[in-house]
């Protein structure tokens, strides 16, 4: 069994309260370094990848150049998702480590927070890092993240602003009409940086209605290792409702190959969500 990424949460903290992500259910945790690399050890047999957040944002972690030293140590290859608020807490030596594969800033995450921040306060060290990884020539990427279209414009203002600051530093036009338009999933501002775009999306919920069966990448693709050490099937599992067992208790190896996680994929591969919480998640519509 082999995936193309795991989602490893180093944190359930991310210091914000988006309005499009769901509340946070669980107490706040911090996986130690200790049990993370037990993890890692683990991992390193089954992906090349490890994507450091599940709902938590790795930056938040005062120490984060210590878990991407392990990342490293193994060989794989990191991915870090963040909001952009904490980036002055790291160098760029930091951020721009020899494991680091890519980074993904969540642009939108600025207009849905109640923040003393401007604009330009936010903006400015977002652009400062992508300004700096092209005069070093650094090979990661960089994936600046408008995920707020939707078919109202609901951001449009918002949007405005942003795509004109990037024109400016990037010299290059954004027209925020086409993209509405023409619904692009990125555009390279530079080399190796990208502004990435997708829609709100609803988070899987019990609450949620029944979207009945499909399949999904889940369990195929990636799995998640919550801060808690719980695994979960999904990235979108950020509650641990789907728990296939705990590394501080079992292997990965045995929790990979329990009857539980067994029976979603072959329910998968019949086109059938087995569980409850997959029912009642409609981000599955996009693999159907």
């Amino acid at each position: 069994m082999k995936f193309y990424r795991i989602y490893i949460e180093l944190t359930n903290v991310c210091g914000l309260r988006c309005s499009f992500c769901p509340t946070k259910a669980l107490p706040n945790r911090v996986m130690d370094l200790v049990f993370f690399e037990s993890i890692i050890k683990q991992a390193c047999s089954y992906t090349n990848e490890i994507a450091c957040h599940v709902v938590g944002d790795p930056l938040t972690q005062s120490n984060l150049h210590a878990y991407l030293d392990i990342i490293h140590k193994y060989r794989l290859k990191a991915l870090l998702t963040t909001s952009g608020y904490f980036l002055k807490k790291h160098s760029h030596e930091t951020l721009f480590h020899p494991c680091v594969k890519q980074i993904n800033i969540s642009l939108n995450s600025f207009n849905k927070n109640d923040t003393s921040l401007t604009f330009e306060q936010y903006i400015t060290p977002i652009l400062a890092l992508c300004d700096t990884k092209l005069t070093r020539k650094e090979e990661l990427f960089i994936n600046l993240r408008v995920w707020n279209l939707d078919e109202q414009m609901s951001e449009r203002a918002f949007n405005d602003t942003l795509f004109n600051k990037l024109s400016d530093n990037f010299n290059i036009e954004l027209s925020l009409d086409n993209i509405y338009s023409e619904h692009p999933k990125s555009i390279r501002l530079a080399s190796k940086i990208l502004v990435h775009f997708d829609n709100y999306f609803e988070w899987p919920s019990l609450k949620n209605q029944n979207y009945g069966d499909g399949t999904c990448q889940g369990l195929q693709s990636h799995i998640a290792i919550l801060a808690s050490g719980e695994v979960v099937p999904c990235c979108l599992d950020c509650d641990g409702i789907m728990v296939l067992g705990d590394l501080h208790h079992s292997t990965l190896k045995e929790i990979l190959t329990s009857k539980r996680a067994e029976t979603i994929v072959d329910g998968f591969k019949e086109g059938k969500a087995v569980e409850e919480l997959c029912q009642k998640c409609s981000y599955k519509r996009r693999f159907n």
